[in-house]
């Protein structure tokens, strides 16, 4: 039995010691890589905001209805 232990110890640390013999390497290769980013030229165009429609509007009724109010305050008087 102790001879058995023996060889099967034997064993045990032959394999152990023959796993740290070992090394494994790994090569890597750097990659390139480029970019190209074209830029084109952007077109500016004129922006029509329809608030200044609106406030036209709004000043021309402004001024209609004003003229109405100060003709019916002559009326009053």
């Amino acid at each position: 039995m102790t001879r058995n232990l023996f060889f099967i110890a034997l064993f045990l640390i032959l394999y152990i010691l023959q796993g740290c013999q070992t090394s494994h390497e790994i090569e890597v290769k750097p990659v390139e890589s480029t970019h190209q980013v074209e830029v084109k030229p952007i077109k500016v165009e004129p922006i029509h905001i329809t608030i200044d429609i609106n406030v036209r509007v709004e000043k021309a009724l402004d001024d209609f209805f004003d003229d109405l109010e100060a003709a019916e305050d002559k009326l009053k008087e």
